[in-house]
């Protein structure tokens, strides 16, 4: 959820921070793939990163809960530019959840509403409601997320004591499988999932969703977001890492970066020229939906182009520094 919660004491994770950027190497453009610490707010690690990076131009790609772990991806510099294509990338998570107890929150930070015995609950029961919510479904998202409605977000309604009712909305679940299974004590039963969703699946929504189909209620106790797009763990690194190595010793160039997530487009001299001239350029597959990143002859990302048409224009161009 979305509740802010102070950063956690001890280690190179914690205090207050020194003057922003004070002593450090101010990083390039590029990516940070982090991986968030619990606890933390997305803009806790923002925040932080800042200083590490010494530029105050740092932002994210898709928020994450504080007691939620794992890859949150950051631009750096004019790498933020990058954020708005990267935010409606798949993602993935493994978590428990909980069956046989409801949150106010879907979550293990809120109050429990209500707890129900799942003893009778069977391995088939739980297998036919998982397929229930997997592939397109209409989800509505848990009242206390960020989603604004005229102008304030749910949870600061929800905290202030209003009922609110989202409207569901069209996402994809590609995969939820159950990993393992085990019973806490006699009433709840918990299962370790992993699942693939596209953007905008909540996944605490899951959880709520899993346990009402089956009666018994069900909440999120653990979250890791394990992929966003092409960044997985494998590329995250932690808070304590960009401390002691200094951030650009991790950054993703932006060139790299757009590469990893986008079809590439390998430029003539001339077609560079003229896209920061702001020319259109023929598209080379016209009706391609997804951004395409235009690379210079010299290496250097150039702009991300729209293929929608017969002439691809430029969603938005990187001109040189």
């Amino acid at each position: 959820m979305t509740r802010q919660t102070s950063m956690p004491t001890g280690g190179a994770e914690s205090g207050r921070p020194p003057r922003e950027g004070a002593g450090r190497e101010p990083a390039g453009d590029g990516l940070l793939v982090v991986d968030k610490p619990a606890g933390w707010t997305s803009h806790d690690v923002v925040g932080r990163s800042r200083r590490l990076c010494a530029t105050r131009r740092v932002g994210h790609a898709g928020t994450l809960d504080p007691m939620a772990t794992g890859v949150l991806v950051l631009g750096v510099n004019r790498a933020t530019k990058l954020l708005t294509y990267l935010v409606g990338a798949d993602k993935t998570y493994t978590a428990t959840i909980r069956l046989g107890a409801s949150t106010v929150t879907d979550d293990a930070e809120g109050e429990v509403t209500a707890t129900r015995d799942t003893t009778a609950v069977t391995d088939e029961q739980v297998a036919a409601a998982v397929s229930r919510l997997t592939g397109p479904i209409q989800q509505v998202p848990s009242a206390v997320s960020a989603i604004k409605i005229d102008g304030k977000r749910s949870y600061a309604r929800v905290r202030a004591g209003e009922d609110v009712e989202l409207p569901a909305r069209p996402v994809t679940v590609h995969r939820f499988e159950v990993l393992t299974r085990r019973r806490d004590d006699a009433t709840f039963l918990d299962l370790d999932v992993e699942v693939d969703v596209s953007s905008g699946t909540y996944v605490r929504a899951l959880a709520r969703d899993l346990g009402a189909d089956l009666t018994v209620g069900g909440h999120l106790t653990a979250l890791r977001r394990t992929r966003v797009g092409d960044f997985d763990l494998s590329r995250a690194v932690t808070l304590d890492q960009l401390e002691q190595d200094g951030a650009p010793a991790h950054l993703i160039p932006l060139a790299a970066a757009a590469a990893a997530s986008f079809p590439v487009r390998e430029l003539t001299e001339q077609e560079s020229i003229d896209l920061g001239h702001g020319k259109r350029l023929t598209a080379i597959e016209p009706g391609r939906l997804e951004p395409v990143a235009a690379i210079g002859p010299d290496g250097r990302l150039v702009a991300m182009l729209d293929e929608t048409r017969q002439e691809a224009r430029s969603h938005v161009v990187f001109p040189t520094s």
